[in-house]
């Protein structure tokens, strides 16, 4: 016998015996083992019950059959393929909550934006297309909507949906659209609020009492009905014009991603779970985007580009000339280069994004370092717009010395509707 089991005999003789205390500790260890199991189960089928949840709230669309002939997508040097993504905002009245200017009339969309994500996945621009372009609309949906001449840019949505948006897009520009994304007015305000909203710095107050909009001037963070008025007034704000609601669109949008990719939302999982729920509720997205694993894979390939190299600008626009388009615009020769180069998934000129918006000088507190390690322009100093994303040049700086980055900032901002 051995010296162990010799001292557990005289224990046992002189103690009385303590029955039971083998099996508790048998049966701490199974309820110990047995929870985490369970909690293990638990986790994964909340997992699962969040991804089919999410999966459930997309409405996915083939369109394929209805766009007919279509452009070759060019063939790029990269480690993977350019990928193009159209984005339509929706102005549909249907659905609780989407009626909140009492305006009528069919489904429109006023917002269209092409997102480019280069090959290598250092670049990404946001081009946007005035609704008041006019534009020769092709035949669209196999003819059953035919075309026209000096046609209003959103009118192809709204007499044939997004299937006729990415037919115009395809034949006029060249680039082939690989996926869509379609979002509503209650999406956009839910996802908004899902991140506690979006800072902004109004430089006026905005009053349209014909639309319901009446936002004070002010610097904060707007949400709701109001974020969703922000962007889209139009009549009594800046010059009036399309053009000037589009960076203000823009600028709120980058502002957006920007608060987004803060560690303000991806550390927070009610948030991220928040504006998951709400951004997938009120898309419509074509197969490729059928399921948010494949959202995200795309969200993951935006990784490592860096604020200062997601850029926001406008087609190359100048207003018609002819008075019966009156206010109406027109694309430049510029235009033209702009899209051969988005085709090409070619880097683009000063030129092109000289009044570009990035998300870095977007207005809001940027992701620290911990949060977002973005590659930077060795050419700009940290946390500053590239050279390439560019604040429109001073009237009143020195062409020898450069606008230092804060009063770029400021400049850039007023241009865009913000207090400067």
């Amino acid at each position: 016998m051995s010296d162990a089991e010799t001292d557990e005999s005289a224990e046992s003789a002189a103690a009385p015996k303590r029955r039971g205390r083998g099996n508790r500790k048998h049966t701490v260890g199974y309820v110990v083992l047995s929870s985490v199991v369970v909690l293990a189960l638990v986790t994964g089928l909340s997992v699962v019950f969040l991804y089919r949840h999410l999966n459930g709230n997309l409405n996915v669309v083939d369109l394929s059959d209805e766009l007919g002939e279509r452009p070759d997508k060019v063939a790029a040097e990269g480690p993977k393929d350019p990928i193009n993504i159209l984005v339509m905002g929706s102005d549909t009245r249907e659905g609780e909550g989407n009626d909140i200017d009492g305006e009528g009339g069919a489904e429109a969309s006023d917002t269209t934006i092409l997102m480019h994500l280069s090959a290598d996945r250092k670049r990404a621009y946001g081009v946007s297309i005035p609704r008041d372009s006019l534009v020769t609309r092709p035949d669209c949906r196999n003819g059953e909507v035919p075309g026209g001449d000096d046609e209003m840019w959103n009118a192809a949505f709204t007499l044939g949906g997004p299937a006729c948006t990415i037919k115009q897009v395809e034949e006029l520009t060249g680039v082939f659209v690989d996926n869509y994304v379609v979002v509503d007015f209650n999406g956009f305000r839910d996802m908004v609020d899902a991140i506690d909203g979006v800072p902004v710095c109004i430089p006026e107050d905005i009053s349209d009492p014909a639309h319901g909009i009446n936002i004070p001037a002010g610097e904060r963070e707007i949400r709701g009905a109001e974020a969703l008025n922000y962007v889209r007034a139009r009549y009594t704000l800046g010059d009036g014009s399309d053009i000037s609601r589009i960076s203000r669109q823009q600028t709120f949008i980058a502002a957006m991603a920007k608060k987004v990719i803060s560690g303000g939302t991806l550390s927070r999982i009610d948030r991220l779970i928040g504006f998951l729920n709400a951004a997938t509720k009120s898309l419509t997205v074509d197969p490729g985007l059928e399921n948010v694993a494949k959202i995200g894979n795309l969200g993951l390939q935006f990784q490592g580009i860096g604020l200062d190299n997601i850029q926001f600008l406008t087609v190359p626009i100048e207003y018609d000339t002819r008075e019966q388009f009156r206010g109406r615009v027109v694309w430049t020769d510029e235009a033209d280069g702009l899209w051969r180069k988005i085709r090409n998934d070619e880097p683009l000129s000063k030129r092109l994004t000289s009044g570009a918006i990035n998300a870095a000088n977007a207005p809001g507190k940027g992701p620290s370092p911990s949060d977002a390690e973005s590659p930077s322009d060795p050419a700009s100093p940290s946390g500053t717009a590239s050279p390439s994303g560019g604040a429109s040049p001073s009237k009143e700086a020195s062409p020898a010395k450069p606008a230092a980055p804060d009063a770029e900032a400021a400049e850039q901002a007023a241009a865009n509707g913000l207090c400067a």
